[in-house]
C-alpha cells in the first residue's frame, strides 16, 4: 500500500535528464535488472522501451504483485546481503530505486566493484538526501530532522545504512571504480493533492524521530 501511495510522487519527482540516460540504456532487446524492485515502479517509470525487466527482491509477495502489472518480466527472489552473486550475464543496465539510503557503505562498494568488472552502468534514484522544508514551520523541525536523519543511518538488515549521505557517498564510489557520473535532484514536493501520502509520511517520520530518542516527535 505504501509504495503504491508515493509511486505518482516518485514519477513526478524523478530527474528527466537522468531517467533519459537511463532509459536510453534500455533498448529493444535488453535486459534490466531493478534491485529491490517491490511492484515494478521503476519499469513504469521507463515506459515501453522494448526491453526485458528482471525484478529482483526479497519479498515474494511484491514480485508476485509485479508479475501480474508485467506478465513478460522475469522474477527473482533474492538476499541483496548476497550482491556478489547477483546473476548479471547478458544485462545491459541495473536499476535501483529508493534503495541506496537504506544500505551500507560495503555492499555500494561490492555494487560498483560488480558492475565495473562486468561493464554494466548503473541509474540509481530517489535516494533522501536529509533535507526536509516545512510549511507552515515549526519549532521542532530541525530537532525531528537531525533525529529522523540519525535513525535512517542505523542497520536495516544488512549494516549501518548510508542514510541521507548515500547519493554523493555512491557517485564517489563508482567514480573510483572508473564510472562516469552524473547527479540530479529529485525531491518530492507534497501538497493538497497528496494528502494521504504527507500524512503517513509525516507519522512515519516522527516514529523513526521518536526511535532514535527524539520525545517530543509525536507531539510535532
Amino acid at each position: 500500500d505504501w509504495l503504491a501511495l508515493r509511486e505518482p510522487v516518485d514519477h513526478a519527482s524523478r530527474d528527466a535528464s537522468l531517467l533519459a540516460q537511463a532509459v536510453a540504456c534500455a533498448g529493444p532487446g535488453t535486459t534490466v535488472v531493478d534491485l529491490g524492485s517491490g511492484t515494478g515502479s521503476t519499469a513504469r517509470a521507463f515506459g515501453d522501451t522494448g526491453c526485458t525487466w528482471r525484478f529482483v527482491d526479497g519479498d515474494a509477495g511484491l514480485l508476485k504483485v509485479a508479475q501480474a502489472r508485467h506478465p513478460g518480466a522475469a522474477q527473482l527472489v533474492f538476499d541483496l546481503r548476497d550482491i556478489d552473486d547477483l546473476p548479471l550475464d547478458g544485462v545491459a543496465l541495473v536499476t535501483a530505486s529508493a534503495l541506496l539510503d537504506l544500505m551500507p557503505l560495503d555492499w555500494v562498494i561490492s555494487l560498483a566493484r560488480r558492475l565495473r568488472d562486468a561493464g554494466i552502468p548503473f541509474y540509481g534514484a530517489l535516494n533522501y538526501n536529509g533535507v526536509m522544508r516545512w510549511s507552515p514551520k515549526h519549532e521542532a523541525d530541525g530537532c525531528v530532522t537531525e533525529a529522523f536523519n540519525t535513525h535512517q543511518r542505523t542497520d536495516k538488515g544488512i549494516g549501518p545504512a548510508l542514510g541521507p549521505t548515500s547519493a554523493d557517498v555512491t557517485a564517489d564510489i563508482f567514480a573510483h571504480h572508473g564510472f562516469e557520473v552524473h547527479q540530479g535532484d529529485s525531491p518530492w514536493k507534497l501538497n493538497g493533492s497528496a494528502t494521504q501520502l504527507h500524512d503517513e509520511l509525516l507519522v512515519g517520520i516522527a516514529d523513526a524521530a521518536a526511535e532514535a530518542g527524539y520525545a517530543k516527535a509525536r507531539v510535532w
